[in-house]
């Protein structure tokens, strides 16, 4: 029997319209659609999903349910739910408890909501089913085939879970494939974060400093993109690896104890917290810009900012300014939260096609393979990342060459 818990159901014909919107965009999901329509890989079980939920989520939804899944859906964070879309979910039968804008103990209540049902297969994106599964409902763990993990601050919490023996099943490392976090975390992260920024702000980047903190593929391509938009660009790092990186693509390298300083904007997009603390904050411009790409709204230390401000005012919708009793206003965008879904419509419909096409194979490899698992971290196969690159490439209309027999016996002879 269907429940529910959202804003307003009657919103279903504008989320309908989202939908369709990105299904149009999304040849790869579509075609596994129709496969899974014929195959029913998921029939018979439930699926607790934890993503984002805006219009590109909402088709993978459709298409792990055209597969026969009984869909359990909540967000992954309080800002980055859509009420409309959560409505045409709903319209369409699925099971969903989201609510644009909602206190954290109504999130973390809907979390619980998509696990009491026992559910057989988990798709998270930060890990917060995982844990939450592990930590209060032991007891359903029995049930779970196995999961799939969206991002790189989940696979963070995985891997230090299966370090110390935690981790009771199976979990596929989807942000490791390389169809995933070559494209999606570069190019989605590159494009839609400065879609959020710009949008929320409606200021020119040409001509100001903006200030990256953290060069990982996500770093890459914000910097870049700010590149692009004219902005002389300044990257923080702890890894000497990466810092070479930034310097050899052209940026500039400092601690944010300098940058900060100097910066008009500032992006974190780390996976870490406490990137941007109270000594950063005083040496700020007048009238600086923060937003964050990291999963946690913890990288721009906002507990103490808001501890700091004299006074807090809402400059624009999703922008909050904090005076400082130094004199000076430093602006936060969308709480400080994921700046490019929560002031955003999130990465582009073409580069979410990859990545949901990685999920949704990567959920049938677990039930075709249930059982036979050895260990608890997964990565996605390579063929399943190949063929994703392969139907891309052929949607282009692209060609590429193949080895022949020779080039590969070449390849493989050690002598």
């Amino acid at each position: 029997m269907q429940t529910y818990d959202i804003k307003d159901t009657g919103l279903w014909k504008s989320g309908k319209i989202k939908i369709e919107w990105v299904k149009r965009n999304m040849p790869l999901l579509r075609g596994i659609e129709e496969e899974f329509a014929v195959t029913k890989p998921f029939a018979g079980l439930r699926v607790a999903l934890s993503v984002h939920l805006e219009a590109k989520t909402a088709y993978l939804c459709k298409v792990l349910a055209s597969g026969g899944a009984e869909m359990y859906i909540t967000g992954s964070n309080p800002l980055s739910t859509q009420d409309d879309v959560a409505a045409a979910l709903v319209h369409d039968g699925m099971n969903v408890y989201a609510v644009h804008g909602c206190s954290q103990e109504v999130y973390d209540a809907n979390l619980c909501r998509v696990i009491e049902p026992a559910p057989n297969i988990i798709i998270d994106d930060g890990g917060d089913l995982v844990s939450l599964i592990h930590t209060k409902y032991p007891e359903l763990i029995n049930n779970v085939i196995g999961g799939c993990e969206e991002t790189t601050t989940g696979i963070i919490r995985l891997i230090a879970m299966n370090k110390e023996k935690a981790l009771k099943f199976p979990m596929v490392l989807v942000n490791n494939a390389d169809c995933k976090h070559l494209f999606d975390n570069r190019y989605g992260t590159g494009q839609s974060v400065w879609d959020g920024i710009n949008r929320t702000t409606n200021l020119i980047v040409a001509g100001k400093n903006v200030v990256v903190a953290g060069y990982g593929w996500c770093g890459k391509g914000v910097a870049m993109r700010a590149k692009g938009l004219g902005a002389e660009v300044i990257v923080t790092e702890v890894d000497p690896i990466k810092a070479m990186e930034a310097v050899m693509d052209g940026f500039k390298i400092m601690r944010m104890s300098e940058a900060a300083a100097i910066g008009d904007f500032f992006i974190t997009v780390t996976g870490c917290c406490e990137v941007i603390t109270k000594e950063h904050f005083l040496l700020m411009k007048d009238d600086a810009i923060l937003s964050n790409a990291g999963h946690f709204d913890v990288e721009v230390d906002m507990e103490t900012l808001k501890k700091m401000a004299v006074s807090k005012y809402t400059a624009r919708n999703n922008i909050e300014g904090y005076r400082l009793d130094n004199g000076k206003t430093v602006f936060v965008i969308a709480e400080g939260r994921l700046v490019n879904i929560c002031a955003g419509d999130g990465h582009p419909a073409e580069i979410m096609d990859m990545s949901f096409a990685i999920q949704a194979l990567s959920a049938q490899h677990l039930v075709k393979n249930q059982g036979n698992f050895k260990d608890m971290i997964i990565d996605v196969p390579r063929e399943v990342d190949l063929e994703v690159a392969k139907r891309k490439i052929n949607y282009w209309g692209f060609e590429i060459d193949t080895l022949t027999e020779k080039q590969e016996k070449y390849l493989n002879n050690w002598q």
